[in-house]
């Protein structure tokens, strides 16, 4: 059966972070990915063969300052649809490998960089990190109780606003590619897709509708119709029932109905409502709580840790989770109809496949 990037054929800048993410993501959909790995090895979290942000790719050892490990690379890159190069901008360039080098032997190929600043601009040399790209960019701000900002996983910046960013600039500028027949740069920087990420604060500050005080607006956790709650046994639910149809299953569900309470979006009224949702949710376990909302509308949900999620039955019905020799990892995404995704396999050990035996197999 055929993949949607069936033929795509995809040269990663070995590391950490975005660029393996989105890398995935590509060989996933069905790309070829040659993945280049420094033979000294660079920084490694574990095993990298347990890693499943390394799965579905060829690995080979390069160095990129041997003349003859350069010259095999540039002939992958010859006959390469994309690179994708999470090095700080400057670095490819003074090894021979930037995009205008590039850009002279193939003009076909799309240069993807992904950096927390950018290419361009005043912080573009600075060594920085997710929590640091959240930072200016008002979102970290934004995040957290009132006390102070809190410290979120690194999902925002370095995946949502980072590598799915790259992945969106990629197969813009492929399917700009069937047009011109040229290749370009896509500069996805990671303070640039959290901005566009946030784009519904923006909005809601524009309409008067969002202030920056932490915890005081209705999707931060001000609301308490939009909110977590600790449950008897210390476990928690979350509460997202925003609309007044879903609200109303939520007082039916917690006892609640018929009381003389505040309206929902009575902001004055919020602490009161917020005490009463504490104390009525601290009566019950969490999984009694479940039990109570399973079949309604008043969008609360356990939270689940990771040991527990692939076991919940929605998640086990649609594969969300799977497992691949014993490593739990989640499942290519998004889902599509007629070419679906490549099955996920163990990653290969660094170095596993020669890298005469790439480029002789991409020469044909």
């Amino acid at each position: 059966m055929s993949t949607a990037l069936q033929g795509l054929r995809v040269v990663e800048l070995g590391g950490i972070g975005p660029g393996p993410h989105a890398a995935m993501v590509l060989a996933d959909l069905g790309a070829d990915v040659v993945r280049i790995e420094r033979p000294a090895g660079g920084l490694q979290l574990g095993d990298p063969t347990r890693d499943p942000v390394l799965r579905g790719r060829r690995s080979v050892h390069a160095d990129l300052r041997d003349a003859d490990d350069l010259e095999a690379v540039l002939t992958l890159l010859d006959h390469a649809d994309v690179l994708v190069d999470g090095f700080r901008p400057g670095v490819t360039d003074r090894l021979g490998l930037g995009p205008e080098a590039l850009a002279r032997r193939n003009p076909r190929l799309i240069y993807g960089r992904i950096t927390g600043w950018g290419a361009e601009g005043p912080l573009s040399q600075r060594a920085g990190h997710d929590l640091n790209y959240l930072s200016l960019t008002g979102v970290l701000h934004a995040i957290g109780p009132r006390e102070r900002p809190s410290v979120p996983l690194n999902l925002v910046g370095d995946y949502g606003g980072g590598s799915l960013y790259l992945v969106i600039g990629i197969l813009a500028a492929l399917a700009e590619r069937e047009r011109s027949g040229l290749g370009q740069v896509v500069d996805a920087a990671i303070v640039d897709g959290v901005a566009n990420v946030a784009q519904l604060v923006w909005g809601m500050r524009g309409q008067g509708l969002w202030n920056d005080e932490r915890g005081t607006n209705l999707l931060d956790g001000g609301a308490p119709f939009y909110d977590t709650y600790a449950c008897a046994d210390g476990r928690h639910v979350a509460v997202g029932a925003l609309e007044p149809a879903f609200y109303a299953q939520l007082l039916v569900g917690l006892g609640l109905d018929g009381q003389d309470l505040p309206a929902q979006y009575d902001v004055a009224g919020w602490p009161q409502l917020r005490r009463r949702f504490t104390e009525v949710f601290a009566t019950r376990p969490r999984d009694a709580w479940a039990a109570v909302f399973a079949d309604t509308d008043a969008c609360v949900t356990p939270v689940l840790g990771f040991d527990e999620a692939p076991e919940h039955p929605h998640l086990a019905a649609r594969g969300t989770i799977t497992e691949v020799d014993g490593v739990p990892q989640a499942a290519p995404a998004p889902r599509l109809s007629r070419t679906p995704a490549v099955a996920p396999t163990r990653a290969p050990a660094p170095g596993s496949t020669g890298l005469a035996e790439a480029v002789a197999d991409w020469r044909g």
